[in-house]
């Protein structure tokens, strides 16, 4: 269970820079901050659950790199954000260390 509540953690990892981006407008920016909040807080608790159970270092790196890898394909799918073949290679490295880590673990 606590390799499930990390990957949820991962995910709801992604939501909070969403939040901020869309607090970046005047209009949303309650609403975004309000986003940002509750996702922090839920990605938050779900990594306290899973580190009952798996190391810290494990988790903490495993969590920000689904964080990371989310965030980036977040931006370039919904938001314009450029790509080059080598941001696109690094993504595949974090995600290739998650891997590493679950196995090795």
């Amino acid at each position: 269970m606590a390799w499930i509540y990390l990957i949820l953690a991962g995910f709801f990892e992604i939501g909070w820079p969403v939040g901020l981006r869309i607090a970046q407008q005047s209009k949303t920016r309650i609403a975004g901050i309000v986003i940002a909040g509750v996702f922090m807080l839920v990605s938050g608790f779900l990594l306290w659950l899973a580190q009952k159970q798996i190391p810290i270092g494990i988790s903490y790196a495993i969590w920000t790199g689904i964080g990371a890898a989310g965030i980036f394909l977040v931006g370039v799918l919904f938001y314009g954000d450029s790509t080059s073949l080598g941001r696109y290679l690094g993504v595949a490295l974090i995600i290739a260390g998650i891997i590493t880590l679950k196995f090795v673990h």
